[in-house]
């Protein structure tokens, strides 16, 4: 597939057909996207792939909380787990999150059926290889994600070349301590992401996304706007 196909056609997925995947495939994606950048070349990804059904069903029971908060926190109007929510609306919302997860009981979704997906893949980060230089700022911390993050697209991407789909998930983070004793994580890790795969029920090629003037500008952040529409 040619790149700027799958750069603009790799959409979150998570429906998926039961046809598996096998490990070739697997290893093959890992095999392209471990050439991702990381800071100094450290490459701090570890990656889980899990296959035995109890700790899969054991994932999914600890993801389902934070899902049930999210949905919750989005229904009353705000974006889930931001670090400029009023800690007191959030709480009044998160209040409803058993509502949501009686839903999810009666109708099942991606969440509820976390453990059935083809390929299910926990990325960790060695904290010790990255350089999160915004440690100190008093705000919460992203850049050290810049030397995980790109490796998770990169598999997306290599899914997506082989005609399967997938979609990466930060929920997991909720439950973290529970996630590393699960999979039996030393000290030093944290869970970056929970990266599903698998053949999608339908295959996407139109994307929607905001025009590059809506997000680019020239010189400062309320200069003009840079790019075509």
């Amino acid at each position: 597939m040619e790149l700027t196909v799958a750069l603009t056609t790799t959409p979150a997925t998570r429906a998926f057909t039961d046809r598996p995947v096998d490990d070739a495939t697997v290893a093959a994606i890992l095999e392209d996207a471990r050439f991702a950048p990381s800071g100094g070349n450290r490459q701090g990804w570890r990656v889980v792939v899990l296959k035995d059904p109890t700790v899969r069903q054991a994932l999914r029971d600890l993801y389902l909380p934070g899902w049930y908060d999210y949905l919750a926190m989005t229904t009353h109007g705000l974006t889930p787990f931001a670090s400029t929510n009023d800690p007191v609306d959030e709480a009044a919302a998160v209040e409803r999150a058993g509502d949501f997860a009686a839903l999810g009981a009666a109708n099942p979704g991606f969440a509820e059926q976390l453990d059935q997906v083809p390929v299910l893949l926990l990325v960790l980060a060695d904290l010790s290889s990255l350089a999160t230089v915004d440690r100190d700022l008093d705000r919460v911390g992203i850049s050290g994600g810049a030397s995980i993050y790109p490796f998770v697209w990169s598999i997306l991407l290599g899914a997506r070349s082989r005609g399967l789909g997938g979609v990466m998930t930060t929920m997991a983070v909720r439950a973290e301590a529970k996630v590393l004793e699960l999979v039996g994580a030393p000290a030093g890790t944290a869970v970056a992401a929970v990266v599903a795969l698998g053949e999608p029920t339908e295959q996407v090629t139109r994307l929607r996304r905001s025009e590059v003037p809506d997000f680019t500008t020239i010189d400062r952040m309320d200069g003009e706007a840079f790019g075509i529409r």
